[in-house]
């Protein structure tokens, strides 16, 4: 019998698995033992990390696109499709046509994170974001003619895709006003929803001495229930409001619909052991990225690291072994601090973070890591 593996979703944890389990897998699939399958609803593979840097005119959108067949071993069966629903039971997948099927032995959720800024009265009008490609292009050009104001950076929606990039924009909004002799004109405020400027304490209790040395206002315990595009305002749920001039704002995330109509989790996210990263309301399924829902918030690296401990569990258990390989909550993240200056973390579920002083040396580590990505993606680091 041939083991079917079919993962879904051609992001950074989709790519990276598929390019380990055929390369871990190898003499099984050119036996015919094993089939892997790759299925994205797009032939591109996008590195949404690049999408920080384009408002400051230091990347194009283009430079985190490339076709995935260009990324994908030649072993592994690629599929550009959309997936419309998913039978556990059965172990199918259901695509657009109604007869449209493909079953499965093992399946794996790599569909991650979606906006929804449609959540908020008033934020798809009032609000620009960075999380997304057209959303990056039109901040660009509103940041461009921006010389004198109020730029309120608020973080609407938790948990939301790479944790620290709301911290890493003002940092760099700040460098980048002063760098343009604009500062002074420019003010510049920080909203997060809980009574700390970012979800774990740690890394809360590092940034906010450095916003309040660089004059970034911070306001917290803001939960943001409409965005009121006549008057410019922020309304909360606190009953406060918060005036802007530039609205950046990070919008609620959610998953996708195929995950909670499958009953795998609530919003869109699958229910994961944290360690396994298999679902919990079904056999032979595994998620991983934002996807999976460990209780924790995913930056970029988690995914790749939970790829490859997917993969081992896997190779496993298509070897009639027992799997052992865990997620250990392994993190790693540069946090830019300026245009041209980062600071580092660290972390997994353990070991809390700690980040590094802030250099250009670290910076520049960033930047050759975002370089670097696409061997990542290949498998080939």
């Amino acid at each position: 019998m041939t083991h079917h593996i079919v993962v879904v979703g051609g992001g950074t944890g989709g790519t990276v698995l598929v390019n380990d389990l055929a390369e871990r897998l190898a003499p099984e699939i050119d036996a015919g033992d094993v089939r892997v399958t790759l299925v994205n609803d797009s032939p591109d593979h996008v590195y949404k990390p690049v999408w920080l840097y384009v408002p400051f005119g230091k990347r194009e959108p283009s430079d985190g696109r490339r076709e995935l067949s260009s990324l994908v071993d030649d072993r592994v069966t690629l599929r550009i499709d959309r997936v419309t629903g998913i039978d556990t039971d059965a172990r199918e997948l259901q695509y657009s046509g109604e007869t449209d099927r493909t079953s499965y032995d093992h399946l794996v959720l790599a569909t991650g994170s979606t906006l929804a800024p449609g959540e908020i009265p008033g934020l798809a009008d009032g609000g620009h974001d960075y999380y997304s490609e057209e959303g990056s292009v039109a901040l660009r050009d509103e940041l461009l003619s921006f010389t004198e104001g109020h730029i309120v950076l608020s973080v609407i929606g938790t948990p939301h895709m790479c944790p620290a990039a709301p911290l890493e924009f003002v940092f760099m909004a700040d460098d980048w006003f002063r760098k343009r002799g604009l500062r002074d004109d420019v003010e510049i405020t920080y909203t997060y929803p809980i009574q700390r400027v970012h979800g774990n304490p740690h890394i809360a209790e590092w940034a906010e001495p450095r916003m309040r040395e660089r004059d970034i206002g911070i306001e917290t315990f803001c939960n943001v229930e409409e965005v009121d595009t006549a008057s410019n305002q922020l309304r909360t749920m606190e009953g406060s409001a918060v005036a802007y001039d530039l609205l950046v704002a990070i919008p609620p995330h959610r998953g996708v619909d195929i995950v909670s109509d499958a009953g795998l989790g609530d919003r869109g996210w699958v229910d994961v052991d944290q360690h396994t990263l298999e679902a919990t309301e079904a056999d032979d399924v595994y998620a991983l990225g934002d996807t999976a829902d460990t209780g924790v918030p995913n930056a970029g690296s988690v995914a790749h690291y939970q790829a490859g401990v997917v993969a081992q569990r896997l190779a496993s258990e298509v070897r009639g072994q027992v799997p052992t390989a865990t997620y250990d909550g392994k993190t790693l993240c540069f946090l830019e601090t300026g245009m041209d200056s980062a600071s580092y973390v660290e972390f997994d579920y353990d070991s809390p973070p700690s980040p590094a002083t802030p250099s250009q040396k670290l910076h520049w580590s960033k930047l050759a890591y975002n370089e670097s990505y696409w061997l990542t993606a290949r498998g080939l680091l």
